[in-house]
Protein backbone atom coordinates (compact mmCIF):
# COMPACT_ATOMS: atom_id res chain seq x y z
CA UNK A 1 0.00 0.00 0.00
CA UNK A 2 1.80 3.00 -1.12
CA UNK A 3 0.96 6.30 1.52
CA UNK A 4 0.78 9.76 0.05
CA UNK A 5 1.38 12.69 2.40
CA UNK A 6 0.42 16.37 1.03
CA UNK A 7 1.94 19.84 2.53
CA UNK A 8 2.08 23.18 1.65
CA UNK A 9 -1.76 24.30 1.94
CA UNK A 10 -2.05 27.34 3.85
CA UNK A 11 -3.60 30.92 3.83
CA UNK A 12 -2.73 33.51 0.77
CA UNK A 13 -4.46 36.67 -0.35
CA UNK A 14 -6.26 36.85 -3.79
CA UNK A 15 -4.25 36.47 -6.73
CA UNK A 16 -0.90 35.14 -4.35
CA UNK A 17 0.46 31.48 -5.33
CA UNK A 18 0.87 28.47 -3.24
CA UNK A 19 2.70 25.27 -4.07
CA UNK A 20 1.50 21.79 -3.39
CA UNK A 21 4.03 19.03 -2.70
CA UNK A 22 2.65 15.28 -2.21
CA UNK A 23 5.24 12.60 -1.44
CA UNK A 24 4.43 8.63 -1.95
CA UNK A 25 6.05 6.11 0.11
CA UNK A 26 6.50 4.21 -3.16
CA UNK A 27 6.47 4.33 -6.64
CA UNK A 28 2.96 5.12 -8.69
CA UNK A 29 1.89 6.08 -12.07
CA UNK A 30 -0.81 8.74 -12.44
CA UNK A 31 -1.02 11.29 -10.29
CA UNK A 32 -3.94 13.81 -9.41
CA UNK A 33 -5.11 16.44 -7.51
CA UNK A 34 -8.59 16.78 -6.06
CA UNK A 35 -10.15 19.64 -4.18
CA UNK A 36 -12.82 20.10 -1.77
CA UNK A 37 -14.68 22.64 -0.52
CA UNK A 38 -17.32 23.08 2.27
CA UNK A 39 -20.89 21.07 1.29
CA UNK A 40 -19.28 20.31 -2.39
CA UNK A 41 -18.40 17.24 -3.94
CA UNK A 42 -14.92 16.49 -4.02
CA UNK A 43 -14.05 17.40 -7.41
CA UNK A 44 -10.97 16.83 -10.14
CA UNK A 45 -8.53 19.52 -10.68
CA UNK A 46 -5.15 17.84 -12.23
CA UNK A 47 -3.32 15.12 -13.14
CA UNK A 48 -0.02 13.83 -14.63
CA UNK A 49 1.21 10.76 -16.35
CA UNK A 50 3.56 8.16 -15.16
CA UNK A 51 6.50 10.07 -17.52
CA UNK A 52 5.01 13.10 -16.59
CA UNK A 53 4.82 14.17 -20.26
CA UNK A 54 0.57 14.48 -19.77
CA UNK A 55 -1.33 16.73 -18.44
CA UNK A 56 -4.66 17.34 -17.50
CA UNK A 57 -5.95 20.21 -15.77
CA UNK A 58 -9.70 21.03 -14.33
CA UNK A 59 -11.29 23.89 -17.09
CA UNK A 60 -11.55 26.57 -13.68
CA UNK A 61 -7.84 26.29 -13.04
CA UNK A 62 -6.73 26.04 -17.01
CA UNK A 63 -3.48 28.54 -17.25
CA UNK A 64 -2.98 29.45 -13.68
CA UNK A 65 -2.34 25.77 -11.98
CA UNK A 66 0.77 23.89 -13.33
CA UNK A 67 1.18 20.05 -12.31
CA UNK A 68 4.80 17.98 -11.93
CA UNK A 69 6.22 15.21 -10.82
CA UNK A 70 9.77 14.10 -9.81
CA UNK A 71 9.88 10.24 -10.00
CA UNK A 72 13.52 10.05 -8.30
CA UNK A 73 11.80 11.79 -5.39
CA UNK A 74 8.25 10.09 -5.62
CA UNK A 75 6.52 13.48 -5.38
CA UNK A 76 3.89 15.46 -7.31
CA UNK A 77 3.52 18.93 -6.99
CA UNK A 78 0.87 21.42 -7.68
CA UNK A 79 1.59 25.42 -8.30
CA UNK A 80 -1.31 27.10 -8.22
CA UNK A 81 -0.65 30.75 -9.41
CA UNK A 82 -3.56 33.96 -9.21
CA UNK A 83 -5.59 32.34 -6.57
CA UNK A 84 -9.37 33.07 -6.18
CA UNK A 85 -11.69 33.10 -3.07
CA UNK A 86 -13.01 29.63 -5.38
CA UNK A 87 -10.33 28.28 -5.34
CA UNK A 88 -10.51 27.43 -1.07
CA UNK A 89 -10.89 23.65 -0.74
CA UNK A 90 -9.03 20.86 0.87
CA UNK A 91 -6.76 19.70 -1.77
CA UNK A 92 -6.46 16.07 -1.79
CA UNK A 93 -3.12 14.09 -3.69
CA UNK A 94 -4.36 10.81 -5.50
CA UNK A 95 -2.72 8.35 -7.15
CA UNK A 96 -3.06 4.49 -8.63
CA UNK A 97 -1.02 1.64 -9.34
CA UNK A 98 -0.17 0.54 -12.96
CA UNK A 99 -2.93 -2.17 -13.19
CA UNK A 100 -5.26 0.56 -12.61
CA UNK A 101 -7.55 2.33 -14.87
CA UNK A 102 -10.27 4.67 -15.84
CA UNK A 103 -10.28 8.11 -16.75
CA UNK A 104 -7.86 10.45 -14.79
CA UNK A 105 -10.85 12.54 -14.16
CA UNK A 106 -12.65 10.25 -11.87
CA UNK A 107 -11.95 9.70 -8.06
CA UNK A 108 -12.93 5.94 -8.87
CA UNK A 109 -9.38 5.39 -10.70
CA UNK A 110 -7.50 6.37 -7.97
CA UNK A 111 -5.94 3.64 -5.66
CA UNK A 112 -4.10 5.84 -3.25
CA UNK A 113 -5.29 9.22 -1.32
CA UNK A 114 -3.91 11.38 0.70
CA UNK A 115 -4.84 13.26 4.06
CA UNK A 116 -5.40 16.30 2.42
CA UNK A 117 -4.37 20.01 2.85
CA UNK A 118 -6.14 23.07 3.41
CA UNK A 119 -5.92 25.54 1.08
CA UNK A 120 -7.98 29.20 2.13
CA UNK A 121 -7.59 32.41 0.04
CA UNK A 122 -8.66 35.14 1.46
CA UNK A 123 -8.38 39.09 2.03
Amino acid sequence: QVQLVESGGGLVQPGGSLRLSCAASGRTFTMAWFRQAPGKEREFVSAIGGTGSNWYYADSVKGRFTISRDNAKNTVYLQMNSLKPEDTAVYYCAGRSQLSSGSVYYRSSYNYWGQGTQVTVSS
